[in-house]
C-alpha cells in the first residue's frame, strides 16, 4: 500500500487526545472516550474541537487496518495511503453510545437548546435552624409548558413563519440621523413577540391562548441540613419557568441567617458573651446557658480560680455540627467580661485590703513627696475622647490647606 517514501509523522497525538498507552484494548479505548466525549460535548459547553479530535482518534484506533497504519506512519501515513483518514461525523460515532442523549436523534448536531433563567430566592433562617437542620415548604409560582397543548400553542400543533420577521423573532428599522447618515436599530417583533412564529386565532390553544406556558403554584419543601451557612445554596434541578424548546433552569435558595441575641456563629464555633460581677470574678460562679437544641448547660468556674476581664473558656463538641458530618462540632467560647463596682465605702475598701494579696508599696521619701506635683483622674469615655480628636485633626487639616491658598505666589523671572 506504502512505497519506500511513505511519510513518517507523530504516532502518538491519539493515543495522548484519548489519555490511553500505546497498547490500549479495545475496552480501554472505550472507557476512555465515553468518559471524555461526555466531558467535552458541545451540547454541555464543552470544547466543539476537542470533541472532534476524539471522535477522530476513537475512529481510528478502534479500526485495526487503520491503527496499524496510524501506528507505523501516523496520521500523514492515513492520509496517503486512506484519501483523507478520519472523516466520520463525530456526533455520530457519539449518538453509537449514547442514542437518547441530549435530546436523541441528531438533532443537538444542528442547533444547542438555550438555557432557561434560574430563579434565586432568598431563605432566611434562624440560628437555630442551622443547627438543628430543618424542613420549610415555600409556595413558589412558575411557568410550565401548556399541558393541553404540550407547549405547541394551537390545537392542531401547527403554526408558521411570523411574516413581520420573517422567522427570526426580530425587527429591524432603519432611520436617516444625518446627511448620508443611516441609523439601524433591532427590536423584537411586535407580531410574534419573538418567538418567530405565530398561531393562526381560529386555532389558538383555549387553555393557554396562544402563550404555549401557563401558570403553576407549588409547594416546595426545602431541607435545611444541619450546619450549613450564610449564603449556602440548596438547588432545584429543573424547577424553574419552563418554555419551548429551552432547558428549564433551577429554583436555587440562598440561605440568610438571622442575626441571634445570644450567640455568635464563626465557621463551627460558637461565642457567647456572658458579665460577672467581680465578686462572681473573684470568688467563683456558676450560671445555666440554654443551647440552641433547649438543652441546659450548667457553666461553672472551677474552685478557686479568678477570672479576668476579657477572658475567654472554651467547651469542646458544643459548637455548630459540621455539614454532612452533624456528629462532629466545634467549641463553645465563652467570653467573659467583669462589671466593676463605680466606688466602694471607706470602711469596706479598708476590709477588702487586708483580705486581698497586698499591693505593692514602693517606699518615697518626704523629700521625692514635696518634689512631686498633684494630679487629678477625670472620668473618660476613650470611644468619643479618640473620635473628637480625630475630627479635630481633620478640621486642622483643613484650615492649613486654606491658609496655604491664601498666600501669594511668587514667580520667578526668567532671563
Amino acid at each position: 500500500m506504502f512505497g519506500r517514501a511513505a511519510k513518517r509523522s507523530d504516532n502518538t497525538k491519539y493515543y495522548e487526545v484519548l489519555g490511553v498507552s500505546k497498547n490500549a484494548s479495545q475496552d480501554e479505548l472505550k472507557k476512555a472516550y465515553r468518559k471524555a466525549a461526555i466531558k467535552n460535548h458541545p451540547d454541555k459547553g464543552g470544547d466543539p474541537e476537542k470533541f472532534k479530535e476524539l471522535g477522530q482518534a476513537y475512529e481510528v484506533l478502534t479500526d485495526p487496518e487503520k491503527r496499524d497504519i496510524y501506528d507505523q506512519y501516523g496520521e500523514d501515513g492515513l492520509k496517503e495511503g486512506m484519501g483523507g483518514g478520519a472523516g466520520h461525523n463525530p456526533f455520530d460515532i457519539f449518538e453509537q453510545f449514547f442514542p437518547s442523549a441530549f435530546g436523541g436523534g441528531g438533532s443537538s448536531r444542528f442547533r444547542r437548546q438555550p438555557q432557561g433563567e434560574d430563579i434565586m430566592q432568598t431563605l432566611k433562617v434562624s440560628l437555630e435552624d442551622l443547627y438543628n437542620g430543618t424542613t420549610k415548604k415555600l409556595s413558589l409560582s412558575r411557568k410550565i409548558l401548556c399541558p393541553k397543548c404540550k407547549g405547541k400553542g394551537s390545537k392542531s400543533g401547527a403554526s408558521s413563519h411570523c411574516h413581520g420577521c420573517h422567522g427570526s423573532g426580530m425587527k429591524t428599522t432603519t432611520r436617516q440621523i444625518g446627511l448620508g447618515m443611516i441609523q439601524q436599530m433591532q427590536h423584537v417583533c411586535p407580531d410574534c413577540r419573538g418567538s418567530g412564529e405565530v398561531i393562526n386565532q381560529k386555532d389558538k390553544c383555549p387553555q393557554c391562548k396562544g402563550n404555549k406556558v401557563t401558570p403553576e403554584k407549588n409547594v416546595m419543601e426545602v431541607h435545611v441540613e444541619k450546619g450549613m451557612k450564610n449564603g449556602q445554596k440548596i438547588e432545584f434541578e429543573g424547577k424553574a419557568d419552563e418554555a419551548p424548546d429551552t432547558v428549564t433552569g433551577d429554583v436555587v435558595f440562598v440561605l440568610q441567617e438571622k442575626e441571634h441575641p445570644r450567640f455568635k456563629r464563626k465557621y463551627d464555633d460558637l461565642y457567647v458573651e456572658h458579665k460577672l460581677t467581680l465578686t462572681e470574678a473573684l470568688c467563683g460562679f456558676q450560671f445555666v446557658l440554654t443551647h440552641l437544641d433547649g438543652r441546659q448547660l450548667l457553666i461553672r468556674s472551677n474552685p478557686g480560680e479568678v477570672i479576668k476581664p476579657d477572658q475567654y473558656k472554651a467547651i469542646n463538641d458544643e459548637g455548630m455540627p459540621q455539614y454532612q458530618k452533624p456528629f462532629m462540632k466545634g467549641r463553645l467560647y465563652v467570653h467573659f467580661s467583669v462589671e466593676f463596682p463605680d466606688s466602694l465605702p471607706l470602711e469596706l475598701s479598708q476590709a477588702l485590703e487586708k483580705i486581698l494579696p497586698s499591693k505593692p508599696r514602693k517606699k518615697v521619701s518626704e523629700m521625692e513627696l514635696e518634689a512631686c506635683e498633684e494630679t487629678t483622674l477625670h472620668d473618660v469615655n476613650i470611644e468619643e475622647e479618640m473620635k473628637r480628636k480625630q475630627q479635630q485633626r481633620v478640621q486642622e487639616a483643613y484650615d492649613e490647606d486654606d491658609e496655604d491658598d491664601d498666600e501669594p505666589r511668587v514667580q520667578c523671572a526668567q532671563q
